[in-house]
């Protein structure tokens, strides 16, 4: 059984993140699937339907030299997209809540001793924290997403007087941090939106009992790390067949006019199918980061960790 509630180094979150997998990975996967698996196939399947459509509307354009040609598509489709769009949003957001949320459930019940954890434990958690997931929707859509929009465009701003490149660099896994640290902390104490929201943002900086250096950097680094693994496993199943598929493209299309539509043949499949593998992946290999995050929560909670090591102590003693 893994201790969640401790003080752990940067290299420790990287390695306790792999570690959480080899212990409950299977159990942990296969709730996840169950409570997550239709939305997936139907995202991957409307995304991939909506993609193909538009990638093939804009060659056809190219084939017949119709310069209007992709206007008239969206304006004789006009109802078809704005149904498809909304169905891919409403997809989108349930994906988000739960790919998100799923995690903070499964990690409450190890941190409270749970072992063999079920599906319908999960659901349950679920059920019975709709109100405040319900709030935590509204609070990050009309708080937290504009607060970090404004950052984010203040940095681009800032990149003609360079710095804001660092900025960037700095402010994506910061942003990150924190919205992961809000929903953790949202549904592990009895803090309410507003109150998570600042222990979120003061808990990246330093930790509550302040007598301790600022751990600022190792939850920077840790998420920036868990960013890039994630980042160039996921682009592999895309940017290899994009590679072959523009150099097969390019062969075939010297004029820069296409015989035919490049995506409704044999490469076109294929393309796709790398593509939605590419997607499933990033959403699975995305629980690393979430649980990552997790442990950086469960790290930064030190007004808990001797209760735990105390609580531990007695189980202890009550064994023997």
């Amino acid at each position: 059984m893994m201790q969640l509630y401790k003080k752990r180094e940067f290299g420790t979150f990287i390695s306790d993140s792999f570690n959480f997998f080899k212990l409950y990975g299977k159990n942990y996967f296969k709730s996840y699937m169950l409570i997550n698996g239709l939305l997936l196939i139907l995202m991957v399947v409307v995304v991939l339907f909506g993609y193909s459509e538009l990638l093939s509307q804009i060659f056809g354009s190219n084939m017949d030299g119709n310069s209007s040609y992709l206007e008239n598509y969206f304006s004789d489709n006009a109802g078809l997209l704005i149904v498809v769009g909304l169905i891919t949003f409403l997809l989108f957001m349930s994906l988000a809540i739960v790919s998100y949320l799923y995690p903070v459930f499964y990690l409450k019940r190890i941190a409270n001793g749970a072992q063999n954890i079920k599906t319908d434990e999960i659901l349950r958690d679920f059920k019975m924290n709709a109100g405040k997931i319900a709030k935590l929707c509204i609070g990050l859509i009309f708080i937290v997403t504009p607060l970090a929009l404004f950052v984010i465009i203040f940095s681009y701003i800032l990149i003609f007087v360079i710095i804001g490149l660092f900025l960037i660099f700095l402010i994506y896994p910061t942003l990150y941090n924190v919205v992961t640290f809000l929903m953790y902390d949202y549904f592990n104490s009895d803090r309410k939106f507003f109150e998570s929201l600042s222990y979120s943002i003061r808990s990246q900086f330093s930790y509550p009992n302040g007598r301790e250096k600022s751990p600022y950097w190792k939850y920077w680094g840790g998420s920036i790390i868990m960013i890039t693994i994630i980042s160039i496993v996921s682009s592999i199943f895309t940017y290899v067949p994009l590679l072959f598929f523009y150099g097969s493209i390019l062969t075939s299309s010297p004029n820069g006019q296409f015989e035919q539509n490049p995506f409704t043949g044999t490469l076109g499949i294929i393309f796709f199918v790398f593509y939605g593998i590419s997607m499933l992946l990033s959403f699975f290999l995305s629980n690393l980061m979430y649980v990552n995050a997790g442990l950086m929560y469960y790290d930064s909670r030190t007004d808990l960790h001797q209760k735990v090591e105390l609580a531990e102590i007695d189980t202890i003693g009550i064994n023997e």
